[in-house]
């Protein structure tokens, strides 16, 4: 049984949970195994299960393991500011509406990568209402075209 570790305040269990979903989604948007990530960290299942459940009792180097195992990276992201709006991080599809009618065949999750949204937004743009797109959607919008075309003032 592992052991209990209890945090004292919200914040580092909410990070925990967020990050444990996030690897969790990540894993089935790539149709990977929960066998196969683990293994591929060097975990057990049942490890692999408790970060994905954002357990603060796992040692940090498990959900480093995981992380890797995925092909992703993780940073830090100054408060107040989002992972997406770092572009570091996975996407909301619920805080971008417009995307997420964009991303209509996306099944099995809310969040996309960066550069999946990306993908999106270029192959589909001729589909967007852009009077619909929010200030904060735009700002996404600049965002990934920095970061995966740079130099690029053009629109979609």
């Amino acid at each position: 049984m592992p052991a209990k570790f209890d945090l004292k305040t919200s914040a580092p269990r909410e990070q925990l949970l967020a990050l444990g979903q996030q690897l969790k989604q990540h894993r089935k948007a790539n149709k990977l195994s929960a066998d196969a990530v683990a293994t591929a960290a060097g975990l057990s299942r049942t490890t692999l299960h408790r970060i994905e459940l954002g357990e603060a009792s796992v040692a940090a180097g498990a959900y480093w393991a995981v992380v890797a195992a995925l092909g992703l990276t993780c940073g830090i992201v100054a408060k107040g500011t989002t992972a997406a709006d770092a572009v570091s991080g996975n996407i909301d599809l619920k805080k971008y509406p417009q995307l997420k009618l964009l991303a209509w065949h996306v099944q099995g999750t809310d969040w996309l990568t960066p550069q999946q949204a990306w993908d999106i937004y270029v192959r589909n743009w001729r589909h967007i209402d852009e009077a619909a797109v929010s200030a904060k959607e735009r700002k996404l919008i600049d965002q990934l075209r920095a970061t995966f075309e740079p130099g690029s003032k053009d629109k979609i």
